[in-house]
């Protein structure tokens, strides 16, 4: 990936299509497909908010990815069953860079390269208008931090971050244009 051109006004919503999946925009109609991936409370056992599985703490997380800018639901495309969510959010257009996060993929959808896919989707179109791509990580979250470091982000530091209106400690990594590895790396 090279370096973005210049772009006055980025699309942070856009339908994005991959091997088997497309990111499309939430819609408020999407908000019961969404619970009903998102209601097994071991996705959220390595998250700072291990109760998102409840309805009513969901639907706080829903509204953020409606009001966002950047809210998208991931879809399998046999099916079209919506099989997770995620956002763009913070785009700094003077640095240029974006924060991808309130990513999750039901548990059936682990360790089968969806993530990768949908990480590899959403890189792609980001670098047309950023040099830098931000992810914001749960301390505890073990699996997001293995999954960032394979994709080629680096850990850059540790820091409080506002999550939902909450002041929230977070690791954050970063990732450029050229860093991102779109298949794992040989043992």
């Amino acid at each position: 990936m090279s370096s973005p051109p210049p772009h006055p006004t980025p699309d942070w919503q856009p339908t994005l299509r991959g091997n088997g999946l497309t990111l499309r925009p939430i819609r408020v109609q999407d908000a019961d497909a969404l619970y009903a991936a998102a209601c097994d409370p071991l996705i959220w056992a390595q998250h700072s908010q291990r109760d998102r599985h409840e309805r009513p703490v969901f639907e706080k997380y829903c509204a953020f990815l409606l009001s966002c800018g950047g809210g998208m639901v991931v879809v399998h495309e046999p099916g079209e069953r919506i099989i997770g969510a995620t956002a763009f959010y913070d785009w700094t257009p003077q640095d240029p860079s974006v924060v991808i996060g309130y990513s999750f993929l039901s548990r059936d959808h682990w360790g089968r390269g969806t993530n990768r896919e949908m990480k590899r989707l959403m890189l792609e179109h980001a670098f047309q208008w950023v040099h830098t791509v931000w992810f914001h990580v749960s301390p505890d979250n073990a699996r997001s931090q293995k999954a960032l470091e394979r994709i080629g982000a680096a850990l850059h530091e540790r820091r409080q971050v506002m999550v939902t209106g909450m002041p929230s400690e977070r690791l954050i990594y970063r990732l450029r244009p050229g860093e991102f590895r779109s298949a794992p790396p040989l043992r």
